[in-house]
């Protein structure tokens, strides 16, 4: 898994005021007296704070979809550009996964534009959703031969 580290200068009280001459209640709320980042001795009011930022939610995790790839544009007619998305049947309903991979590119793509539809195709990614459109990136894609 990726991990980034983010170092973020937390301005605290809003204000930059290394060497400055800011109110003592401006200080007292904010600074440590004698921090080593002070300039000739004076308080400062800033902080370096670190935090780990993961390339996924923690509340996320890989789930496997099976269903009909079909295209976004071409059959669903829902997209400008060629994308390929899974239809997915949940009890009496049909749920569109677009799929984030390299739309047109991607080699299984040519079986399904211009209307064509490929049945039994397993997907297994993580599935997210945004303003009602659920999209999965693909981590592994297999269909029947």
């Amino acid at each position: 898994m990726f991990r980034a580290m983010i170092v973020v200068a937390a301005v605290s009280a809003g204000a930059w005021t290394v060497g400055s001459n800011a109110s003592a209640a401006k200080k007292a709320s904010c600074c440590i007296p004698g921090a080593d980042c002070c300039i000739n001795g004076d308080e400062c009011c800033f902080s370096f704070t670190s935090a780990v930022v993961d390339d996924k939610p923690a509340d996320t995790k890989e789930v496997k979809l099976t269903g009909t790839l079909v295209c976004g544009s071409c059959k669903l007619k829902e997209s400008k550009k060629c994308a390929n998305v899974l239809q997915v049947k949940e009890k009496d309903k049909t749920i569109n996964y677009w799929l984030t991979d390299k739309g047109n590119d991607e080699p299984y793509h040519e079986n399904i534009c211009g209307g064509g539809e490929l049945k039994d195709v397993t997907v297994t990614g993580i599935v997210t959703e945004k303003d009602g459109k659920k999209t999965v990136k693909v981590v592994k894609f297999e269909m029947k031969k």
